[in-house]
């Protein structure tokens, strides 16, 4: 605390920053990992992990299913907007068998004025229902906001092929993006996993992060200079079916590509993403304080993420931090990155756009993203299914990673059943005795068995 102190003052007085603003040393092999330029000067460690798989390679064609994306999302000027799905809403047993039926559309009415609250499904009431004696009058529905001419109508009508991903398949590549202050040294846990089951993994380091290149202009730290990197990576290492996985801020830029590619990215998960507003900077943070002052509080910083982001405390949670290389980042990144974080563009629309098949992860005691927030996320996307872990936090693939891992590797292997479309009066098929019917928007916690940054 002492040598930051003097640092900072250092700092002040030079008008300098303390931190070295270059990547950090690491003593890690050069087995794995690469190092890509993307632009002049501008240069990404990526861990890069190509499994030797049989030589015969297990045949695709023909699998997987079908499912029609039709939506209609109308937006009006007195902040209200309408989902219609008028295409194949996917059943909520998903991710509990190894197909998922579909069934039929709906329509979802968010108020944009209001982020905070929930959106609501919209429902036909039962014409063969009557109400209670002495309550016809009170139970009648309040009157409907009248709507004007609508500021923007968007149709999505398209075929979105979901086939299962395994390790065997040759056209298949994961992509793990970290968020603040993190390193793809975050994903240790799940890039071993998936690599050990034959998949190609590809986890790069954002700019300022780990070992990758740290230039000392706040501008290199926007949101759209951190897309453009991922956009370049992505174009690089991809694959015919590729499935990206984001942690916090780092949910942003698996968003914008699953948004500018969506006939690679086959499926995306959402670790503790939060909801599906446009970014922007706080006005009233403590990011905005001058670098200076931000490297003396450096260790408060760090004790702080340590108590938001990790359910516990203790000696295991504090390795963890250190082996992840996680929040070991200058002053100078740290304030850039939360300052950058500009992305109008971002908005509840925009994620309603989305046709790929969505995984949202939330940690029950995170700190940095409530509930409510991927809730909403879960309503607002098309195929979207959340779960909750209920033993784990912000960093939760770091504290629950195998149930975490588990979870991930089910959404791969997942592909819809479409097959029986036209059995739609019989009775749904139920899941098996000991899961939990998993539905958009509903919340399902994990009891966590042996497996005990932002």
């Amino acid at each position: 605390m002492l040598t930051g102190f003097i640092d900072g003052l250092l700092c002040c007085l030079t008008g300098k920053s303390a931190n070295v603003v270059v990547p950090i040393e690491t003593s890690e092999p050069a087995d794995g990992f690469e190092f890509v330029e993307v632009k002049p000067g501008r240069v990404l460690r990526v861990r890069h992990i190509i499994p030797e798989r049989p030589a015969v390679m297990e045949q695709v064609t023909g699998q997987g299913g079908t499912v029609h994306c039709k939506r209609k999302i109308t937006v009006y000027r007195n902040g209200q907007m309408v989902i219609e799905n008028m295409g194949d809403i996917l059943r909520p047993e998903l991710l509990h068998c190894q197909n998922g039926d579909t069934e039929p559309s709906s329509t979802v009415e968010v108020d944009l004025l209001d982020s905070s609250a929930p959106a609501t499904s919209t429902s036909t009431p039962d014409p063969n229902s009557t109400p209670p004696p002495g309550q016809e009058q009170q139970e009648q529905p309040a009157p409907r906001r009248r709507r004007r001419k609508p500021k923007r109508t968007v149709v999505i009508d398209c075929e979105q092929k979901i086939s299962s991903c395994k390790g065997t398949h040759s056209d298949v590549a994961l992509f793990f993006v970290h968020g603040v202050g993190g390193s793809l040294d975050i994903w240790a846990s799940q890039l071993e996993f998936f690599s050990c089951l034959g998949y190609e993994v590809i986890a790069p380091d954002l700019a300022g992060h780990g070992a990758s290149s740290a230039p000392q202009i706040a501008a290199a730290y926007t949101f759209y200079a951190l897309a453009e990197d991922m956009r370049a990576i992505f174009k690089r290492y991809a694959r015919r079916r590729n499935i990206l996985i984001g942690h916090s801020y780092g949910v942003s830029f698996c968003t914008f590509l699953a948004h500018e590619y969506p006939e690679q990215v086959h499926k995306v998960v959402m670790i503790n993403g939060g909801g599906p507003t446009a970014l922007e900077p706080s006005l009233c943070s403590i990011f905005n304080l001058p670098t200076c002052v931000l490297h003396c509080l450096s260790p408060c910083l760090a004790w702080s993420f340590l108590k938001a982001g990790f359910a516990r405390q203790g000696a295991k949670e504090k390795q963890l931090l250190k082996e992840g290389n996680a929040f070991n980042v200058s002053s100078f990144v740290l304030r850039a990155m939360m300052s950058g974080q500009y992305w109008p563009e971002g908005d509840e629309v925009y994620h309603a756009e989305l046709t790929v098949p969505i995984l949202l992860v939330h940690g029950m005691h995170d700190k940095f993203v409530p509930i409510e927030e991927d809730q909403r996320m879960a309503e607002i996307l098309l195929l979207a299914f959340l779960k909750v872990i209920d033993e784990g936090s912000h960093m939760v693939m770091m504290e629950c990673p195998e149930t975490v891992n588990t979870l991930l590797h089910e959404f791969f292997l997942w592909e819809p059943d479409t097959s029986n479309g036209s059995k739609t009066k019989q009775e749904p098929a139920k899941p098996p005795a000991d899961r939990n019917p998993l539905s958009n928007g509903q919340v399902q916690p994990i009891a966590e068995g042996k497996d005990k940054n932002k």
